[in-house]
This record gives C-alpha cells, sequence and structure tokens, in this order.
C-alpha cells in the first residue's frame, strides 16, 4: 500500500472515528436524560440506567452507521482540502479517480464493521438491554410479552391469544383444513408448550366436522384429548420474531422469516422491503460518498469550502431518506421492491462518477 493511501486512511479513519464517539456522547447524554425519571424506581438505579444505555450503543452503531461515515469521510476530505493537501496530492500526478477510490475502499470497511456489529453484537446487546432494564424496575416480562399472534403452518391455522415467553402459550385454537381449503375440524385449548418442533395442546377441545358434500354439513363430532401434539414447520426464532418489527431482526432472521412466510402464502412486503434497503444500503452510502464528492473538489470562487460540504451533505441525506420513501411508496402501491431499492442508488452512483470521471480529466 502506498504512504499516500495510508495517509488518507489514517484522516478518514480519525475522523469517522471522532464523528461515531461525539455520535455515541449526544445519543448517551439525552438517553440518559430520559431514563432520569425512572431512576428510584424499585432497584433502577442510575448504574443500571447506563448499563441500559450502553448496551444499546452497538445498535446506534449500527443504525446510524450511514450518516457517521459519510460526515466523517466528508470531514476528513474537507481537511485535506482546507490546508491544500489535496491540492500537493493532485499537483504530484495523483487524479480524483484515484483519491476517490481510496476513501471508497475505507468507507466500505467501516460498513463492512457496522454490519458485523449490527448483525453479530446489536440484537443480543438489545435484548439483554430490554430484559435488564425490565427486571431492575420490577415489572413483569412474561406479562410485557403476553401478546398473541395468528400463523398459518401447512394445512393448520393456529391462533395463540397469550404469548408468554416464546414456549408457553394460552388461550390457543387450532383449525385444521383439508385439501388446505376446506374446513376440517377445530380445536381450543386454554394451555400449550412449544418445543420448537412440536406444539403440544393440553386438554383439548375437538369439533370434527364430516360432510355429505362441499357445500353441505351433515355431522359435528366432539372429543375431548389430554394432550394432542402438532409438528410446526416454524421455531424458536419465527415465534420471538413475531413480536418485533422487520428493522429489529437480524438479516438472517428476516430471511428465514420470508422464506417461512411465502411458503405459507403470506405476506412477505415488509420484510422484503427492509431487506432490499439493507442489502442495497453499502451501495447507497458509497453513491452518497461520491455525490458529496464533487463538492469536495469543486472550485472555492463560488463558495466556502465549508458550504460545499454541508451542501453535499445535505443532499447526500435528502437522497437517502428519499430512497428509505421509496420502500414505502413500493409497500403502498406494490411495486417491485428490489428495483425501487437499487435504481435510485444506481442512477446516482453512475451519475457521480461520470461527473467525477470529467473533472478528473480537467
Amino acid at each position: 500500500m502506498k504512504i499516500l493511501d495510508r495517509y488518507i486512511i489514517k484522516t478518514m479513519a480519525f475522523y469517522t472515528l471522532a464523528v461515531m464517539l461525539i455520535w455515541l456522547g449526544v445519543y448517551s447524554f439525552f438517553g440518559f436524560l430520559n431514563e432520569v425519571n425512572e431512576i428510584g424506581q424499585a432497584n433502577y438505579s442510575s448504574t443500571e440506567a447506563m448499563i441500559y444505555i450502553f448496551l444499546k450503543l452497538p445498535e446506534v452503531i449500527s443504525g446510524h452507521s450511514s450518516v457517521v461515515i459519510l460526515l466523517g469521510s466528508l470531514l476528513a476530505l474537507g481537511h485535506l482540502a482546507a490546508t491544500s493537501q489535496l491540492i500537493i496530492v493532485r499537483g504530484s500526478g495523483v487524479s480524483i479517480m484515484n483519491i476517490t477510490k481510496v476513501v471508497l475502499k475505507t468507507a466500505l470497511v467501516f460498513v463492512v464493521i457496522a454490519i458485523l456489529v449490527g448483525e453479530l453484537i446489536a440484537p443480543i446487546a438489545s435484548q439483554t438491554a430490554k430484559n435488564s432494564r425490565a427486571q431492575a424496575l420490577g415489572h413483569n416480562i412474561q406479562a410485557k410479552n403476553q401478546q398473541g399472534f395468528w400463523v398459518k403452518d401447512k394445512n393448520s391455522i393456529i391462533h395463540v391469544g397469550k404469548n408468554f415467553d416464546g414456549r408457553s402459550f394460552a388461550d390457543v385454537m387450532l383449525v385444521n383444513l383439508e385439501n388446505n381449503k376446506t374446513l376440517a375440524s377445530v380445536g381450543q385449548a386454554d394451555n400449550a408448550l412449544f418445543d420448537g418442533q412440536n406444539l403440544t395442546l393440553d386438554s383439548v377441545n375437538f369439533y370434527k366436522i364430516h360432510r355429505k358434500n362441499k357445500n353441505q354439513f351433515y355431522q359435528f363430532e366432539a372429543e375431548k384429548l389430554s394432550q394432542y401434539k402438532l409438528p410446526v414447520a416454524f421455531d424458536q426464532e419465527f415465534v420471538g420474531s413475531l413480536r418485533k418489527e422487520p428493522r429489529d431482526l437480524s438479516s438472517w432472521n428476516l430471511v428465514n422469516q420470508i422464506s417461512f412466510l411465502a411458503k405459507n402464502g403470506l405476506a412477505v412486503d415488509a420484510f422484503e422491503v427492509e431487506l432490499y434497503q439493507r442489502l442495497v444500503k453499502p451501495f447507497t452510502l458509497m453513491a452518497m460518498i461520491v455525490f458529496s464528492m464533487l463538492f469536495i473538489f469543486g472550485s472555492l470562487r463560488d463558495a466556502s469550502l465549508g458550504k460545499k460540504i454541508f451542501l453535499g451533505l445535505m443532499l447526500s441525506l435528502f437522497f437517502e431518506l428519499f430512497s428509505r420513501i421509496g420502500g414505502v411508496l413500493s409497500l403502498r402501491f406494490d411495486y417491485n421492491h428490489f428495483l425501487v431499492a437499487s435504481i435510485p442508488t444506481l442512477i446516482v452512483l453512475i451519475f457521480a462518477f461520470i461527473l467525477l470521471k470529467r473533472k478528473s480529466a480537467q
């Protein structure tokens, strides 16, 4: 690696880490202010509040990584431009495109680190933070998780009235279908246990339906079973994900969720939009950086460097905002989710590269 490349990478790393520390400091300060009213309740002390905020930091790093990396890259290049170092670099024969490649490679490394933090550390840390806070405040975690759900599994429709911990259910109704469309039987149980592969219902009241033809019932048969075991296709992770928004799931859980819902003919749009936006996110950041660099290498006669950096940052952030709005519109109007997520990024990336190429040739 060239000395010049190492110097640019070092400068970018310094400014990006500085922005990240400031960003996390601001978040921690306001987060602690939000927790002040809760301090003193039950066993929730200032130490517990700080632990809660600290465990939420990986989620902040992952969620705000694009803005932080973009701002860090712009500040680093702005520093090099303001101190005339970019002029010296270009005067030594290094083109704008070569500088851009070094910046993008460095930013991509930061993106990979942020993705790893978001996928491996953030989900575990956030769940631990929520549980520890709830316990310190004296909340009944099971009571907080008593949310029911509907799920279609093969030829069965299952309704859980209360989900205590992902394993113990209450007020469970089981609807069995014949040929996946005709009602065959209905079962109801007060309690059920889920071991990840089987749903075991206790004291089940079953009502079987016998038909004379497709449009006419001719007999109902009531049956009470002490226990009924139903093999199911979903698992513990799926049950846990039912209480979360798509943005709260890891990418692996999103893929599993989409696969399961698609196999059972259920809506997957919201999960697909979130997954595609995550896949396109590194390229969106690359497009924002390239687009912003047009302002860094511009002439300083019309406006100061600070104004140009601010303008480039605002336009880039508006671009990311419109990308998110595009995902919402694709849900509303049933557009192709992948195309809506990728085409704007691809257009801006190509357009910015063409302009940088022209500026580099000047």
